[in-house]
């Protein structure tokens, strides 16, 4: 089996090759090809066309590894590598021509994810981690913000498609709010994760995302230090829970008061 630093040269050609698909189609117009959860949760072409292009470049280097995408292209794999694909992180941004959208591919070995990428679309800028090797940037080392009160740190969440679970969200982030700076809605999961492991953020929770949604982002934010936890929402979904390190418990702390 390959080491972690060896399977992320692949996770980054995989990436930059379904954000070359997704800058293309872009700029060609955006056609949205189904739902998923709700009529708001959407899948564009540029989805899928994306996600099989990752498929393939992986699969030709590596035909025995499995795939886990979000757009169904699944294969079960025999290697004991699972690559998680997310071919499009804020697909509504997409849409919408907002400048917050990414696709991120991670490699997993026996259960743990070892090598990450999230591919910054827009701004053409690769955020990559292998387990125990640290987190970059364009080569530049990450590392998350130093300790700052809890009135002052800047928070990130997002949205459930589902109309239940978006009432619940806005009632826990309303208790947050004027216990911290301020709360950012940017629309991605992966660089939310990213910007935590950047230093921009100081703390980033939201309920509804799936694994591929943070499988690369989550290994980033821990490897410059961030501490991420996985637990189930008030609304019955996947919850995840992220800060730097020395301020965790504090923020997990005020997670569960404002009853997220």
């Amino acid at each position: 089996m390959s080491t972690p630093a060896e399977l992320l040269p692949l996770a980054v050609e995989a990436a930059r090759r379904g954000a070359e698909v997704v800058a293309r189609m872009r700029a060609d117009g955006v056609h949205v090809a189904a739902t998923k959860s709700s009529a708001i949760d959407i899948v564009t072409d540029a989805d899928r066309e994306s996600e099989q292009v990752i498929r393939q470049t992986i699969l030709r280097a590596r035909p025995d590894d499995g795939i886990l995408g979000e757009e169904g292209s699944s294969v079960a794999g025999s290697s004991g590598v699972r690559w998680i694909v997310d071919p499009i992180d804020g697909t509504v941004n997409y849409l919408y021509g907002v400048p917050v959208y990414a696709v991120s591919v991670a490699a997993e070995a026996g259960g743990t994810v070892v090598a990450g990428v999230v591919r910054d679309v827009v701004h053409g800028r690769d955020y990559t981690a292998v387990l125990g090797g640290g987190a970059f940037c364009e080569g530049q080392v990450l590392s998350c913000r130093g300790p700052v009160p809890q009135q002052e740190s800047l928070i990130a969440t997002g949205f459930n498609y589902e109309r239940h679970v978006r009432a619940h969200q806005a009632e826990a982030v309303a208790r947050m709010l004027p216990q911290v700076r301020d709360i950012r809605r940017a629309g991605s999961c992966a660089l939310d994760l990213c910007a935590v492991a950047a230093g921009r953020l100081d703390g980033y929770v939201e309920e509804g995302p799936e694994v591929w949604d943070d499988a690369a982002g989550g290994l980033i934010a821990r490897e410059a230090g961030a501490r991420l936890e996985v637990a189930v929402g008030r609304a019955g979904k996947r919850l995840i829970v992220c800060a730097p390190g020395h301020t965790f418990e504090r923020f997990a702390t005020l997670v569960d008061a404002c009853d997220f």
